[in-house]
């Protein structure tokens, strides 16, 4: 006869993820509930903001540049009915975005296209990698 104590060896764990859901916060993992989602990436020349915006008419979003921030503001509406489940986000959101270099503001682009708003921040030219040439002496 075999006893099997498998199912006793994650006691503790499963002990320890009763006491997490219970003292869990009730906002939830603010991560989770940021919205819009957002990308951010860069290269040499530009910095890349991307934020998922599907079903928000462009009039509805206000975009703010200030030295070290990007604000994003918007309202995405819900269309009225009844809801058997409702897991799209509505309603008011604002998005921070803080931009570590500085930022030539005369050649930022924003760009809304199938439901992603793309901004385009170029960096100054002062802060931009350059080559140095070596010569030899």
């Amino acid at each position: 006869m075999v006893i099997d104590f498998n199912t006793l060896y994650n006691f503790p764990s499963r002990f320890d993820r009763v006491f997490e859901e219970f003292f869990k916060s009730p906002m939830g993992d603010e991560r989770r509930l940021a919205y819009p989602p957002l990308n951010l990436s860069n290269d040499d020349a530009n910095i890349y903001v991307r934020a998922e915006l599907p079903g928000v008419e462009l009039a509805d979003v206000e975009l703010t540049l200030s030295d070290k921030t990007l604000v994003l503001k918007g309202e995405r509406s819900a269309p009225q009915g009844k809801y058997y489940r409702q897991e799209r986000q509505s309603g008011v959101f604002h998005r921070v975005v803080n931009i570590a270099v500085p930022v030539d503001r005369d050649k930022v682009k924003a760009v809304m296209a199938d439901g992603v708003l793309t901004v385009t921040l170029p960096k100054a030219e002062d802060v931009r990698p350059r080559s140095i040439n070596i010569e030899i002496a």
